[in-house]
């Protein structure tokens, strides 16, 4: 079977990437500078899978990491803003050299049509063209918002501990969750089509919610009231840097949390609505997953929300 190398696999995205390849017969090998990136993880099939170390600002590195692979799954770090553009085209440099088939990048938010403003959505344009550049072949992919993000340290305690559904969305804010098995399923989705070659694609779940609603979902899967109660985009800055914990290095905390509160700022008011998707296009252009996506409602219920569960706090 051809083999998938997913790139940033120890972090909740990468693992759904790694779950949902491994389910679909695909080898696979990690990308990861963890030599046991899934210790505590429930992936059926991961002691087949080869870990190889990788570091995404050295390109000495790359090669070695690389080779042999069919294809490669890429998510960026969080922290990767200014230079998003500069590791992916770096990234498409090797992986053409390596005539890799396909580099699938899922720029885990929004993808605006032009590079510029608004705010770091638009440094996903300007990779994307760093990636057609580079020669490699490729498909990109604009994940709006996670519903995997209300099981994180900076969310789930507040739902599972105080009742309380805490995210700085405005009540008008309208968001297309979606699961990150469901982004993995389009990434593999996108392999064997032609026509995604040198396409991206804004994608969701299938239902537009907003506040109220997420909480009515938490309250029905809980078994309790769960109340929404929106926090301010500066306070969930400072929530998303307590829960890196050791993970993220002192200089980089304050800045940090102003990005992200800035972030905020900016899809609670912004005309472009960038949490809201256009799913009638996405089915048009992926007929084979219409029907196949969970809604929130489908999904809350099968998830694991005591304090045993395996999640890393970012990725």
């Amino acid at each position: 079977m051809a083999l998938i190398t997913v790139i940033g696999a120890s972090g909740r995205q990468g693992m759904a990437q790694v779950k949902q390849a491994l389910a679909a017969g695909y080898d696979v090998r990690a990308i990861s500078r963890q030599p046991e990136p899934f210790a505590g993880a429930k992936i059926e099939g991961i002691e087949h899978i080869e870990v190889r170390p990788m570091d995404l600002y050295d390109t000495a590195t790359f090669k070695p990491a690389l080779e042999g692979s069919d294809y490669i799954f890429y998510t960026h770090p969080l922290q990767a803003r200014a230079d998003r553009a500069v590791l992916i085209g770096d990234l498409g440099k090797v992986a053409a050299e390596l005539d890799v088939k396909r580099v699938v990048w899922n720029t885990s938010s929004w993808i605006p049509d032009k590079p510029g403003d608004p705010f770091t959505y638009g440094e996903n344009t300007k990779g994307i063209n760093a990636l057609w550049r580079s020669g490699a072949p490729g498909t990109v992919f604009g994940s709006v918002l996670f519903m995997d993000n209300l099981l994180t340290n900076w969310a789930r305690p507040f739902i599972v501990n105080e009742g309380r559904y805490v995210y700085p969305h405005a009540p008008h804010l309208e968001a297309n969750w979606i699961s990150l098995d469901d982004v993995a399923k389009f990434m593999l989705a996108s392999l064997e089509r032609p026509d995604m070659e040198g396409a991206w694609l804004n994608i969701g779940g299938p239902k537009r919610m907003r506040g109220p609603e997420v909480a009515e979902v938490l309250t029905d899967t809980l078994g309790k009231p769960i109340t929404y109660d929106p926090c301010t985009p500066q306070e969930f800055g400072d929530y998303l840097v307590r829960a890196a914990g050791d993970s993220m290095p002192e200089e980089m905390r304050t800045e940090f949390a102003a990005g992200i509160a800035a972030f905020y700022e900016y899809n609670n008011t912004a005309p472009t609505t960038p949490f809201a998707v256009d799913m009638d296009h996405v089915y048009e252009r992926f007929p084979e997953l219409d029907g196949k996506l969970e809604d929130m409602a489908e999904w809350a219920p099968k998830q694991d929300w005591g304090d045993s569960n395996f999640r890393p706090a970012f990725g």
